[in-house]
């Protein structure tokens, strides 16, 4: 994984709008959020405050999707700041807008590795569980650099071995084997999982005072039917995978991802750990 586009070229990877989200129809947020909110909401706050967030600074999130990160952000920003959401599907920013009305909060259709604006222009970049579906996150991270001001820092968040985010890494491995080919998208929620490739990639980028840290958190769902009900609902792209298999196949999977994720019952809840990685560094 040394080559920063090693991903260029997976057969039936399809990077634009429609890799979270069906092109031409909504996004739920409610599923959304039941899928991947509940895991951001536990990391943004740490990556908030590596990249330096402050009363009145103007941020930049990338791949903000229904904008859980960007929401946090305005907290911290406060009235004299902005917060600018920038994501490749429409339907995700339009599933943004209804949690903004009133707030100094701007919705942007933007490819993270091509960003419409001008060198310098953010006081702090965040990327909350985008880039490692960059297809070329080095890219990527040259942008985050390019447009922030000078001596402000960029902070991004992604997952990391599928075995230690197991609510995610349990359902890529199952699905992997009903769609072989696959598998490489499947599993690319992982591909930035080792922290000195992460490391390397923002060196490249031009980035100083660079940290790469772990974090894990805990969530505990009510059940299995709980943390299964927004996958029914095609809430991401691994659940998109899931939902165009033939029934009697998702009723398989469905079984099998219960049987392996019984190990996390306590109590009748299911409770899981995840670990992230979170880089940052110093334009």
């Amino acid at each position: 994984m040394d080559t920063p586009d090693n991903r260029e070229g997976l057969r039936g990877v399809h990077f634009g709008p429609g890799f979270h989200a069906a092109v031409g129809q909504p996004v739920d947020r409610s599923a959304y959020d039941r899928y991947v909110g509940v895991w951001s909401r536990l990391f943004v706050p740490a990556v908030l405050a590596v990249a330096e967030v402050a009363a009145a600074d103007r941020i930049l999130d990338v791949a903000t999707g229904p904008g859980e990160a960007a929401s946090m952000a305005l907290a911290h920003v406060g009235p004299s700041g902005l917060v600018v959401g920038a994501d490749i599907s429409w339907a995700m920013l339009d599933a943004a807008q209804t949690r903004f009305a009133g707030a100094r909060c701007w919705s942007v259709v933007a490819d993270g590795q091509a960003l419409p604006f001008a060198d310098g222009t953010f006081d702090a970049v965040i990327c909350q569980l985008g880039l490692m579906f960059f297809p070329d996150p080095a890219q990527g991270l040259h942008e985050f650099r390019r447009v922030l001001r000078p001596r402000r820092r960029a902070a991004v968040c992604v997952i990391s071995a599928r075995e230690r985010a197991p609510m995610w890494g349990v359902l890529a491995e199952v699905l992997s084997r009903y769609l072989p080919e696959q598998r490489e998208v499947l599993h690319l929620l992982f591909t930035l999982a080792d922290a000195g490739h992460l490391e390397r990639l923002l060196a490249l980028a031009g980035f100083r005072e660079i940290r790469v840290t772990r974090e894990t958190r805990e969530h505990s769902f009510a059940s299995f039917d709980d943390y299964w009900e927004p996958i029914e609902e095609a809430a991401g792209s691994l659940p998109q995978a899931y939902r165009a298999l033939p029934d009697a196949s998702r009723q398989a999977v469905r079984e099998e991802v219960q049987a392996r994720l019984a190990a996390f019952e306590s109590g009748g809840r299911l409770v899981i750990s995840a670990e992230m990685l979170i880089g940052a560094g110093r334009a």
